[in-house]
């Protein structure tokens, strides 16, 4: 079964084509907690922002909740703030934003009806009282093409202060949805609309299928009254004490599966078949005690060509617990030398005879891998992730070629690991697991035979091909 299928089918079993739209609020909706926060916090942090200037925003947002300032009122002050900064500057304040803060709160069920209602050729908007800055990467990141939003007025290549009529908030979330349905032929009585507040009634009131989404009490209780189907998303924002407590005893069981591991180890003096129990062990506990599950395609190429350079690509802290589930035994990983100094992991990675390299020094990085070609000819994967770094989205970042050049080097195959969606366990900045399952696909082997220095970025490119598909279909 697809991840989500209960949550899409009435999409999946829905009216296609471009005529039926699909509506996205933001804050609350499409992400957990407010993108405005992110960016004040921003402006906090690099001391940018006056005393004088925070004091005015509590003071607008207060009188704001309280019915004593619209929102016109609000953005008004809010785009005063910004009176002659240039407008490339946001822009990429913008992007570092998202990266840091924005990419991980996107909650994966709002990800997957974005992503059916792509598959049924709906037209895709976002409706939000939030600025462009605020929302662009979100949308680019989702595919989402119409933004609909809160304009601030440009001139020169510099914000006035000012902000453009109308403002995309309430009734102006209707006008607005109203204007591109005329400019599209889109049919609002077929169409959807999720949001989280009772202030977008104007908007759910025009459209055929209302669908309020984590919604405040207010709305929770007109959804109750109208029929409406409300859905509540839990796999961001404030984690609750059950999961805080299940990350922690899945990370610490690393210690006594080690420990378990000793016995074989020290019963047949032999390293090798302490490292497979501790980290079979591990990769069993850990995952279970998390309330991660995997579904797995192509499991049986895991196993098929052995030894070999397994590559993934890397989403998630989490990457290196499921690859243990995955793989059980007789492998290898390579980690940044950063990864020693944790003082919980360091010595168990070290241990498993992880290899550490130094990402800035290229010379001391090959001469830390010398050991691993070693070990891929003595019979011992290795499990490398191309990119280097962990990614905040799912798409896949340049490949190094590194894993490659070691593959070809020791005659044996590249197997591609996929995973589609360990975001959803533990975005990028995440410190507390959430219960998820995980898909992942397991490409056949790729013979290196016949690959030559002169032909290793086709070779890279391709395989960095399968990733893109696979993370695309």
């Amino acid at each position: 079964m697809a991840l989500h299928a209960d949550l899409t089918r009435e999409i999946d079993e829905g009216p296609a084509g471009p005529a039926v739209g699909a509506f996205f609020d933001v804050d609350g909706t499409l992400i957990a907690g407010f993108s405005a926060v992110a960016f004040l916090r921003d402006r906090l942090a690099s001391g940018r922002m006056r005393a004088r200037d925070l004091a005015d925003a509590i003071l607008s947002t207060a009188r704001f909740q309280l019915g004593r300032l619209g929102f016109s009122g609000l953005i008004a002050a809010t785009a005063a703030w910004l009176r002659d900064v240039p407008e490339q500057e946001l822009e990429e304040l913008a992007e570092r934003i998202f990266a840091r803060a924005l990419a991980s709160a996107i909650y994966p069920e709002s990800r997957a009806l974005v992503q059916a209602h792509r598959r049924r050729g709906h037209t895709l908007a976002i409706v939000s009282s939030a600025t462009r800055y605020q929302i662009e990467p979100i949308a680019r990141e989702l595919g989402i093409p119409n933004v609909l939003c809160t304009r601030l007025e440009v001139q020169n290549g510099r914000l006035t202060g000012r902000h453009l009529w109308p403002t995309v908030y309430g009734g102006g979330k209707a006008m607005a949805a109203r204007t591109l349905a005329r400019e599209r032929g889109i049919d609002l009585a077929q169409s959807y609309f999720y949001t989280d507040s009772h202030e977008d009634l104007p908007l759910l009131e025009i459209v055929g299928r209302p669908r309020p989404t984590n919604p405040n009490r207010r709305l929770a209780a007109i959804a109750a009254l109208r029929g409406w189907p409300a859905r509540r998303f839990t796999t961001r924002g404030t984690p609750g004490l059950t999961d805080v407590v299940r990350s922690s005893l899945a990370l610490a069981s690393i210690v006594p599966s080690f420990v378990l591991g000793a016995v074989p180890g020290v019963l047949n003096w032999s390293r090798r078949d302490m490292v497979n129990l501790a980290i079979t062990t591990w990769g069993e506990f850990g995952t279970a005690l998390a309330g991660v599950r995997l579904q797995v395609h192509g499991e049986e190429h895991l196993w098929s060509h052995r030894p070999a350079v397994f590559v993934f690509n890397h989403q998630s802290a989490i990457d290196m617990l499921l690859l243990c589930k995955l793989l059980r035994r007789d492998f290898v990983g390579v980690a940044k030398q950063e990864a020693r100094r944790n003082p919980l992991f360091g010595p168990a990675f070290a241990l498993a005879g992880t290899v550490f390299i130094d990402r800035f020094d290229r010379q001391r990085a090959i001469a830390a891998l010398r050991p691993a070609i070693a070990a891929l000819r003595a019979g011992t994967s290795l499990v490398i992730a191309p990119e280097g770094t962990r990614s905040p989205t799912p798409r896949p970042g340049p490949f190094k070629k590194g894993a490659f050049h070691m593959a070809m080097g020791a005659g044996v195959p590249i197997v591609p690991i996929v995973f589609r969606n360990a975001l959803d366990a533990l975005p990028k900045h995440g410190l507390v697991i959430r219960p998820a399952t995980v898909e992942v696909v397991v490409h056949p082997p790729v013979p290196t035979e016949g690959w030559r220095v002169e032909t290793i970025d086709r070779h890279v490119a391709e395989v960095r091909a399968l990733f893109v598909e696979t993370l695309e279909g």
